[in-house]
């Protein structure tokens, strides 16, 4: 039980928790912005849980611009996949996502928001084009609006740097 209620994460002061908090009211906001200006639908709710990714543990690899584009975009692509060669049933619901979890494994571009990106794609019944907007466009303006957040004191390194491998 000890185990259980251990709290792994590191502790974070008041300070960067409120900065946590505030890149994703600004990011979340932003990308609603652009998608009202554009007419075009830019986020989803994966979005949400991204962002929380990307402002809370940002040095996590799970929150790094190839993992949040490349996991996002893969798995909607699987969404896509599922809806138009399946019915939407429980068992097509769970193969979605499962496909998605391995692939993203597999390819080494795992981030756990991208693992609802099916559910959403086959609950609306969603086609190819919504690998553009909201998924591609979306996801990449998040990681954009994280790289420029970060550089605001006190600062942290988002990207993290790339290394071997």
């Amino acid at each position: 039980m000890k185990a259980f209620i251990h709290r792994h994460q590191p502790a974070i002061s008041l300070q960067g928790a409120v900065k946590a908090g505030l890149g994703g009211v600004l990011a979340i906001a932003f990308v609603a912005l652009l998608g009202e200006a554009s007419g075009s639908v830019w986020l989803m709710a994966p979005f949400g849980a991204t962002c929380v990714l990307l402002f809370s543990v940002p040095a996590s690899p799970l929150s790094q611009p190839m993992n949040v584009v490349g996991g996002h975009v893969f798995s909607t692509l699987v969404g896509v996949a599922a809806v138009t060669l399946l019915p939407v049933e429980w068992w097509s619901l769970g193969l979605a996502v499962g496909i998605a979890i391995a692939g993203m494994a597999a390819l080494r571009i795992t981030h756990p928001p991208a693992g609802a990106d099916p559910l959403v794609v086959m609950a609306m019944g969603a086609g190819l084009d919504f690998v553009i907007f909201p998924t591609l466009l979306g996801s990449l303006a998040l990681v954009l609006i994280a790289s420029v957040f970060h550089r605001i004191p006190p600062r942290t390194t988002y990207p993290l740097e790339l290394k071997g491998g």
